[in-house]
Order: C-alpha cells, then sequence, then structure tokens
C-alpha cells in the first residue's frame, strides 16, 4: 500500500472512530517540507540508513532485534530502528528496507507475554514500560501500513494486547511509570503511552476518550505555568527542562490538543516559545545545555515532532538548525555516537528527526 492510499484508509477509519476516541484531527500545511531536505541532508540519511541496516545482522542477532550492551535486543531500540526505516518510506518486505522492517515486527511481537507487555528484559536502567510505549507505537504504526495475512492478523492481536495494557496500567494521575502497576506517574513515561494510543486510534483501534482526558489533566499539571515549561513529575520532580518540555508539547498533541485548539491552545505555545528560546546553534546557560545534552536525542526526537505539528516559523526555524547541527555531529560511517546510550538508538534518533520532512510516519500526521 502506498503513503496516499493509507492515508485516505486511515481517514476513513477516523471518521468511524466517533466520540469514544481522541479530538478530531486538525488540517495540515502540506508545503511546510518544501526545500528542507538537501542533497547534503539526503546523502547523509541514505548513507545512515545503510549503516543501520546492517547493525540487524551483526552480533549475533540474527532474531531480527537491534540494540547494543546493556541494550542488546532492547524493544525500544529495535522499534526505534524500525521506525527510522518506515520514516524513510519502508514497509514490512516492502522498499529497499522492508525485510529488516518485517524481522524488527516479528521480534517485537515474539516478546509480548501473556500480560500484553512488550518486554525484552533489557531496558537498561529503565522500566519496561519505556520499552512497552515505543514498541506499541512502532507496531501500531505498522499495523496502518499493512494488509497482507497473516501479519496483519498477527500485529492485530499483539497491538490490541498492547493497548489494552496501557489503558488498564494508567493510575490515579493519569499517567504512567516505570512499571504496569505503579502508583505514581512522570511525563518521561507518559508521553511513550499517549503516543502509543494515538497511533492505534489512527490505525483504527478505538481508544476511550476519557483515557485521552484523564491524560491531558496529567500533563498539564507538569507545565509550570511561570516559564512555559514541562517538569519531570506534576507539582515537583525538578524544574523545567528541554527534553521534558518536548515531551510535554507532544503529550499534548498525541491527545488532541494544538496550537489552533481554543483555549487549550495557549499550553501548547507556552511550551513552543519554551523550546524556541534553546533552537540549536542558539546561546543557552550552562546549567540548561547541560540538562539538554544529557537528554540530546530523546528531546529532539520529541521536539522536531512538535515543531513540525505547530508548523509556520516554528518548524522552518527549527528543523533547518537541528538538521545542520545532526548533520554536523556525524560520524563518518554514518552513526551517530553522543551520551550513555547505545549508538543503534542515537542513529535511529537522529533519522527520525532528518526525516520527518518526508511525512512517512502516520503518527506524524494530525
Amino acid at each position: 500500500m502506498d503513503r496516499r492510499t493509507f492515508l485516505k484508509r486511515s481517514g476513513a477509519m477516523l471518521a468511524l472512530a466517533g466520540s469514544s476516541t481522541f479530538l478530531p484531527a486538525v488540517a495540515q500545511d502540506g508545503n511546510q517540507a518544501e526545500g528542507m531536505l538537501n542533497d547534503r541532508t539526503r546523502q547523509a540519511i541514505d548513507g545512515s540508513l545503510v549503516w543501520l541496516s546492517r547493525q540487524q545482522h551483526l552480533g549475533g542477532q540474527a532474531n531480527g532485534s537491534f540494540g547494543t550492551g546493556a541494550y542488546n535486543g532492547n524493544v525500544a531500540v529495535t522499534a526505534l530502528c524500525g521506525l527510522a526505516m518506515m520514516a524513510g518510506g519502508s514497509q514490512p518486505d516492502r522498499g529497499r528496507y522492508g525485510e529488516n522492517v518485517r524481522r524488527a515486527v516479528e521480534y517485537i511481537v515474539r516478546c509480548q507475554d501473556n500480560s500484553g507487555l512488550l518486554n525484552s528484559r533489557q531496558f537498561g536502567f529503565q522500566g519496561p514500560m519505556y520499552g512497552h510505549g515505543f514498541a506499541t507505537l512502532f507496531l501500531a504504526e505498522v499495523y496502518g501500513m499493512v494488509n497482507q495475512q497473516p501479519l496483519r492478523d498477527n500485529l492485530r492481536g499483539a497491538l490490541g494486547r498492547a493497548i489494552n495494557l496501557i489503558i488498564r496500567s494508567q493510575n490515579r494521575e493519569g499517567g504512567w511509570r516505570y512499571m504496569p502497576n505503579s502508583n505514581d506517574a512522570d511525563l518521561s513515561v507518559t508521553i511513550c503511552q499517549i503516543m502509543a494510543l494515538r497511533a492505534a486510534r489512527n490505525a483504527g483501534i478505538a481508544v476511550p476518550r476519557s483515557t485521552a482526558d484523564r491524560c491531558t489533566q496529567y500533563v498539564r499539571n507538569c507545565q509550570d505555568m511561570n516559564s512555559g515549561g514541562f517538569r519531570y513529575q506534576a507539582g515537583f520532580g525538578g524544574g523545567p527542562g528541554f527534553a521534558r518540555t518536548a515531551a510535554g508539547v507532544v503529550a499534548l498533541n498525541s491527545a488532541g490538543i494544538y496550537l489552533e485548539t481554543p483555549q487549550e491552545g495557549r499550553f501548547v505555545r507556552m511550551g513552543l516559545d519554551y523550546l524556541m528560546r534553546n533552537i540549536p546553534g542558539g546561546q543557552r546557560n550552562f546549567g540548561f545545555n547541560a540538562e539538554m545534552q544529557f537528554h540530546y536525542f530523546y528531546g529532539h526526537y520529541y521536539a522536531v515532532q512538535a515543531m513540525w505539528l505547530a508548523g509556520g516559523d516554528y518548524w522552518r526555524r527549527w528543523y533547518p538548525a537541528i538538521r545542520d547541527e545532526l548533520l554536523r555531529d556525524r560520524r563518518g560511517d554514518g552513526f551517530w555516537q553522543q551520551g550513555t546510550m547505545c549508538t543503534h538508538y542515537n542513529t535511529a534518533m537522529a533519522l527520525i528527526i532528518l526525516q520527518v520532512p518526508n511525512n512517512y510516519l502516520p503518527i506524524l500526521q494530525r
């Protein structure tokens, strides 16, 4: 199925979803990608996709997974690598990296336990709900694009169980935390779950509106009304920072709240303006820059999505800045290496960021 066919089918699904799901979609400017992917960027993307695809066959990872060191076989890293290839136009068994995507899907489905949790038991220092959120997002993006059997049937069952786990594990605060049975919540885990729910909704799987409403309230409780930035947790958990603010804005977007949304759109604008004060290449204070660098790829993965969905000057100023910064930091073999995460994760994140103008991933559709 090509992208145009998918979008038509996806639109039909949304029309059938009714009031039990998230807020309605908003039209998006189709011209904002024009001129953003120059020749240098395309060449870098092509070379890095080749590098990344080859990692799936190295280190004894014939099971279709990605990840190195403590992240070997990690479902989140595997999902992000699959999304990076899909962002270039590949689908399971279609496109240059179709086989890689299919093998990543099959690996993640095999990692699901009886509760519905997608868990490779390799999640570094984080709890399994991080990996579950990214893995569920990946499966939902794939599900909306494939029509061959039995892959679609297998995906439907796995995705349904994964989504039900997310809905069941939403806690009393309205968010999510490291474990499915956690009593508290934090923004970094919550964004993973609400994005997965939104992707499932886009693929035609009903999600209760009450789940999105409770999540929206939790995310709003994490926002600092003085600066517009977002904290790690509601009411405390340190001050606002770059990565958590990017996640907060995209969490609101995923729940159906955009820049243009009456009344609530102002909270999105406050978050966007906070991010714009720290645009790549600009001047930042040392403390903020340290936080930004520690969660560099994580923060920019969400920030570029926030700017893409906002459009206008936000997007036109942001994307060239992060594009040029990423191209500068790319290593000669085609990978990115920074911070404590593995190179597969870093490279997948960088590729997703750079390929946003392709607009192939359904989650980028409003």
